[in-house]
């Protein structure tokens, strides 16, 4: 079958390598045209019709300044839809770009499956009448979303987070040896996730490390983002500040702990184990719109959104601080809160289920 698949940030071209994998694993003659990242052309062995490095704005703000872009995009992948017709259009969360696209999929009969939910859930409620218009198969990742759909009349598969295949089939590490790969010191690591988008990690480091002189015993070290240069990350780096680029799995499992910018690295983090501290700061006029539009979401942290309890401290805009940022990054260095933090991790873990959510999703797209 022809697959078209639309992935627009790096989180949703992680899940779509996987499902990729997965779909060839169950039919042999899968004929791919994507857009996406470096991943999923890993998987297809050529590259993305565009690049989610080119499709990714974040905030009201931010997407007011690049709408032309934005409907430019949309435009061409229409034409580009059309010109190419295949058996099944897979969308990859991403909700502004891909549910224009979901519609105009429909009105050329092709068949339409969602798979990584948009936040619904969190606002814009009213989205779910598209969705039952135009999607086909919503396939969900997190436990309570099957429960929203089904209040609006929508049946949705829970097919489990594919974050713990990417997760699960990862092998041993010798914190020694990447240490020594990666010139690092002999100090413990506090791992650095400020995001992955430039405005985005500029804010966040400069926040992030004015903690540095609280821990003087520890090395911090930035988990670059694929989208980013290194050149970008250059100003920030030390003697005791580092910068490792692509390996954000392995630094996160060699680290003591970590500060992450909200998003779905707040949950990779937590899978891997690693106590964190939840960080998220937006201009003051996007955040402002935000508290107005999204409702009843006691939450910012995916962890602590399933788990429907703060597992993790969240640090968010105004809190945001120097000085709340020591003292919770200290507490989860100590042992008390470390270990109680580490057995909710474990509860979670056992929440979203094991491994296979790939194939479980795959299994419905291919021969559902």
């Amino acid at each position: 079958m022809k697959y078209y698949i639309i992935a627009g940030e790096a989180s949703g071209d992680l899940h779509a390598s996987n499902l990729m994998k997965s779909i060839i694993g169950k039919d042999s003659e899968a004929d791919f045209r994507f857009w996406g990242g470096d991943l999923m052309t890993n998987v297809a062995g050529f590259g993305p019709v565009k690049h989610y490095k080119n499709l990714a704005f974040m905030g009201f703000l931010e997407v007011a300044k690049n709408l032309r872009t934005i409907l430019k995009n949309i435009k061409f992948c229409k034409e580009d839809l059309k010109n190419n017709l295949p058996d099944v259009l897979i969308l990859v969360d991403y909700p502004g770009f891909n549910l224009r696209i979901a519609e105009f999929a429909k009105s050329l009969g092709i068949k339409v499956v969602y798979y990584i939910s948009p936040q619904l859930w969190a606002w814009k409620e009213g989205r779910v009448e598209k969705i039952k218009k135009f999607v086909d198969e919503m396939l969900v990742i997190l436990p309570f979303e099957k429960e929203f759909y089904k209040k609006h009349h929508v049946e949705a598969h829970f097919v489990g987070h594919p974050l713990l295949d990417a997760i699960s089939d990862l092998p041993e590490i010798n914190i020694d040896q990447f240490k020594a790969d990666h010139n690092l010191n002999d100090k413990q690591i506090i791992t650095l996730l400020p995001g992955s988008r430039e405005q985005e990690v500029t804010k966040m480091l400069e926040l992030m490390l004015s903690v540095r002189p609280f821990f003087s015993d520890f090395q911090f070290v930035i988990a670059g983002a694929p989208s980013l240069p290194k050149e970008f990350y250059q100003k920030y780096v030390d003697e005791n500040v580092h910068f490792v680029s692509n390996k954000t799995y392995d630094l996160l499992r060699c680290s003591k702990a970590a500060l992450v910018t909200s998003g779905t690295a707040t949950l990779e983090t937590a899978l891997l184990n690693i106590p964190e501290v939840v960080c998220y700061k937006s201009s003051t006029i996007s955040y402002e719109i935000g508290k107005r539009v999204v409702k009843n979401i006691k939450y910012i942290s995916l962890v602590n959104l399933i788990m429907d309890e703060e597992i993790v401290t969240e640090l968010i805009q105004k809190d945001l601080t120097t000085i709340n940022l020591v003292q919770e990054l200290q507490a989860i260095i100590d042992r008390n809160a470390r270990t109680k933090m580490l057995t909710s991790f474990a509860r979670l873990r056992e929440k979203l289920g094991g491994k296979g959510a790939s194939d479980a999703a795959a299994e419905i797209i291919v021969n559902g």
